[in-house]
């Protein structure tokens, strides 16, 4: 995984969603306009906190996050979402 040249500010992480599915489990293909937004991911960079809050996520962490949570960034061509930390559900 390469380094980032972005450093987020306060609470906020840059993810990498992990890929959307292509086929359900009986096999059938999924067309990309069909394609459930990916609710997963990697934690790529992290901002250093609050004041009193520090970050409870770290760099290479795999995370679930709510569906439309964060914004869509792209980044050397690949996409990225930056959030807040609280939008983060859960370490995997």
């Amino acid at each position: 995984m390469a380094e980032l040249k972005i450093k987020p500010l306060a609470d906020r992480v840059v993810v990498e969603p992990a890929p959307a599915e292509e086929r359900t489990a009986s096999g059938i293909i999924i067309p990309d306009t069909a394609k459930e937004k990916p609710q997963r991911g990697t934690v790529v960079a992290v901002g250093t906190g609050k004041k009193d809050e520090p970050m409870t996520v770290k760099v290479g962490d795999a995370v679930l996050y709510g569906k439309y949570a964060g914004t869509e960034i792209t980044i050397d061509g690949k996409e990225y979402l930056i959030m807040r930390e609280s939008d983060i559900f859960a370490i995997l």
